[in-house]
């Protein structure tokens, strides 16, 4: 079982797959689960919270950043083992109540996740019953912590900080690797990226998500994805990479943002042309031709 890290005082971080989660309270204390990873891990994450904070124990709340499969997908077992209530912003309610799809990906931005971005699903969870709204400001059960909004990825995306110690959990406002590389993405390389590309549904308010963040000057940055960094450089790096934020040259939402509301959403720029499915396709009929003509199984024929 991979152990919970240690990144502040009263901070836990536990990598799952290529997305982290994050336990926020002392062992023997109330604490809070701040996002769920992927489907199917609800075991994992329980594990882990056993060996931190006791066997009896569960969490006051789940929090999550965003509604997106990666973060999302264990929350309602989770939530039904612990019997506790899910938190998310407002905006990102539709999403996880069943009633709107996200902004479908782009993978036409190019990049590794981008193009496997095209496998992912973007469908809503449906959490009815469990899911409450957690406005922006001081969140009531978790003392000392702020709910920022930092909208851009995801419609209601939200990030939490803590002034007292400038602890910064972003979500995927930004991330700690490079997922747009294949080999930051399969190395996990600490770095400063755009956090998840191909979900974000709006360029120019991820942009000013970045720059809100950074003007926190945190001391610790603990991204959706990515090894968290804590590094008394972190804010002069962050200065810099918001210097450098770039949205990609082409793409869905580059001109044209998605328009969502309280009910998801209300319309999306035209798809680009995604020239992948096709070659895919034609790949797949190729290779079924020659099988069905004999051409792979050696018999001579041509």
């Amino acid at each position: 079982m991979t152990p919970i890290t240690r990144i502040a005082t009263d901070v836990g971080w536990l990598p799952i797959s290529f997305v982290n989660v994050y336990f926020l309270g002392h062992p023997g204390g109330p604490w809070v689960l701040v996002d769920a990873g992927l489907p199917g891990r609800a075991l994992q994450i329980r594990r882990a919270a056993e060996a931190r904070f006791g066997s009896e124990s569960r969490p006051e709340a789940i929090i999550l950043t965003h509604g997106h499969f990666d973060h999302a997908g264990s929350a309602w077992e989770l939530a039904d083992y612990w019997d506790v209530p899910i938190y998310a912003h407002p905006l990102e309610l539709p999403y996880l109540t069943g009633v709107s799809s996200y902004p479908p990906p782009d993978p036409t931005i190019g990049g590794a996740i981008a193009f496997l971005s095209r496998f992912m699903p973007s469908r809503a969870f449906d959490f009815s019953g469990r899911v409450l709204p957690l406005e922006t400001g001081e969140i009531p059960f978790l003392p000392g912590w702020e709910s920022l909004s930092t909208t851009g990825h995801a419609p209601g995306h939200i990030s939490l900080f803590r002034p007292e110690d400038a602890v910064l959990l972003a979500g995927d406002a930004f991330a700690t690797m490079d997922m747009d590389s294949w080999v930051g993405l399969i190395s996990a390389r600490q770095s400063l990226a755009r956090g998840g590309a191909p979900f974000n549904h709006d360029w120019e308010a991820t942009w000013q998500s970045v720059r809100k963040l950074a003007a926190l000057r945190p001391s610790v940055a603990a991204c959706g994805h990515g090894i968290p960094i804590c590094d008394t450089n972190l804010p002069a790096r962050l200065e810099r990479f918001v210097g450098r934020f770039r949205a990609p040259s082409g793409g869905r939402y580059v001109q044209q943002p998605a328009v969502t509301d309280r009910n998801g959403i209300v319309s999306l720029p035209p798809p680009p042309f995604d020239p992948v499915p096709i070659a895919t396709a034609a790949g797949m009929f190729t290779v079924g031709l020659l099988l069905g003509t004999g051409y792979l199984q050696g018999d001579g024929r041509k």
